[in-house]
């Protein structure tokens, strides 16, 4: 079966830091892009960090300068480091993966805004995160 599984997720002050994970099994991961991703209490889910099909991380306004996206493609893993939280980083933090061969065939748009939830194939459960004022 296919599986992400996200942790790392809790309650922190604003100006923290978290460092989540997600660890996958069950499709091949050197041939998938990944990506993080969230949803805020009456919000959409928006991308916040992906790799590209040409394997460039890329970032959500909002965050660029304080997430950075890496993997560990022998471990199948994903991380996403985030520095000096805010409260609006709250909310559910999920990684997705996609078939990158198939995916650059659609990714007509370089911003994360125009990333559709539909071309992403696999979901994780989310891990929470909640930041303080």
């Amino acid at each position: 079966q296919v599986r992400l599984e996200e942790s790392g997720g809790g309650t922190v002050q604003s100006g923290g830091t978290l460092r989540l994970s997600c660890k996958t099994s069950g499709f091949d991961f050197a041939t998938h892009c990944m990506g993080w991703f969230r949803q805020a209490p009456g919000n959409e889910r928006e991308a916040v960090a992906v790799f590209e099909p040409d394997g460039r991380p890329s970032y959500a306004d909002s965050v660029e300068g304080r997430f950075a996206i890496s993997k560990h493609s022998f471990n199948t893993t994903l991380w996403l480091q985030i520095y000096t939280l805010t409260p609006d980083d709250t909310g559910t933090y999920y990684c997705a993966a996609t078939d990158c061969s198939v995916w650059a065939l659609v990714r007509g748009r370089p911003s994360l805004r125009h990333i559709q939830l539909r071309e992403w194939q696999y979901w994780g459960q989310g891990t929470q995160v909640t930041v303080g004022t």
